[in-house]
């Protein structure tokens, strides 16, 4: 066959290319707003969280109107508790409880951090202690840190001990877990290589496993502390004479529900600062673990 006979197939795309039509142009497909494993670029995503705030607020004024006159003050606007939060920090001293709060959260995390995470790498390291221990700390997660209150209360009384030892419980045996699985998730072919290269036990712990399981049980932290934040009022409602806890038992006293939202209020926007906090660290510290997300 001659290739080069005007009805071939080469003669004919010689020609539509010379005659300028290359088809139809490309288009690509409209995203949709529930795209499959979708990451929206940064501008977008602060776009879509101020719109999702947005519609939380809308939602709460219209829980407000939308309930009788008579019991509109159990449901105050958003007005009413970001007034009551300004004049929590403006007359009250709100300052000094929320500093106190802060301190009973951060000091007890760190605690128990001290203890889970060097216990979550030699567990996940070491065999033999995982098996010895993870049965014992697997049964005290199932314990609603809560129900230590009275033993609590009877070994240290309503003092600041008591305080951090509740919420000392409540994140422990979880990060265990958490730090466990987390160095579990180490490749064996870290530990075998270093191994095959002449590396002690302490040596493929503190140089090999560790580093490689540290991001991820950063990122375990960042999420447990989150923990210590949710049984804060619970710490704090017992005996308490400070901290955010008590300022909502007082209120909740004179039915002043402003005033308990505003304390909410209040708590979640220092988790949201805390976890933002974690996440510059972590940007700092493992620059290698966000660039490969």
């Amino acid at each position: 066959m001659n290739y080069n006979q005007p009805g071939s197939l080469d003669a004919r795309g010689a020609h539509a290319a010379s005659s300028g039509d290359e088809g139809a142009p490309f288009v690509r497909p409209k995203e949709r707003f529930l795209e499959l494993r979708s990451y929206p670029p940064a501008h977008k995503a602060f776009v879509l969280g101020v719109l999702g705030c947005l519609l939380f607020l809308g939602v709460w004024e219209a829980a407000h109107y939308s309930t009788t006159a008579s019991s509109r003050k159990f449901m105050p606007p958003v007005s009413d508790v970001v007034q009551a939060l300004y004049t929590l920090f403006a007359e009250r001293s709100f300052l000094q409880d929320v500093i106190v709060s802060c301190y009973r959260v951060f000091a007890s995390f760190l605690m128990a951090s001290l203890v889970a995470v060097p216990l979550g790498i030699a567990m996940g390291c070491f065999g033999n202690l995982k098996a010895l221990l993870n049965p014992i700390l697997s049964g005290w997660r199932y314990l609603p840190a809560a129900s230590f209150i009275p033993l609590l209360l009877v070994w240290f009384g309503p003092t600041d001990p008591a305080k951090l030892a509740l919420l000392f419980i409540g994140v422990t045996f979880f990060l265990v877990t958490l730090v466990l699985d987390n160095t579990l998730a180490v490749p064996k072919e870290f530990v075998e290589a270093s191994l095959t290269m002449g590396a002690s036990r302490h040596e493929v712990v503190s140089r090999v496993v560790v580093p490689a399981a540290m991001p991820a049980i950063f990122d375990s932290m960042r999420n447990m502390i989150a923990v210590g934040w949710t049984y804060l009022v619970i710490a704090e409602i017992v005996g308490a004479q400070d901290g955010i806890g008590a300022v909502m038992m007082r209120a909740g006293r004179f039915l002043n529900v402003d005033v308990i939202m505003a304390c909410i209020l209040m708590i979640g926007i220092l988790g949201v600062l805390t976890d933002l906090l974690f996440r510059l660290a972590q940007r700092f510290l493992f620059p290698w673990s966000i660039e490969r997300r």
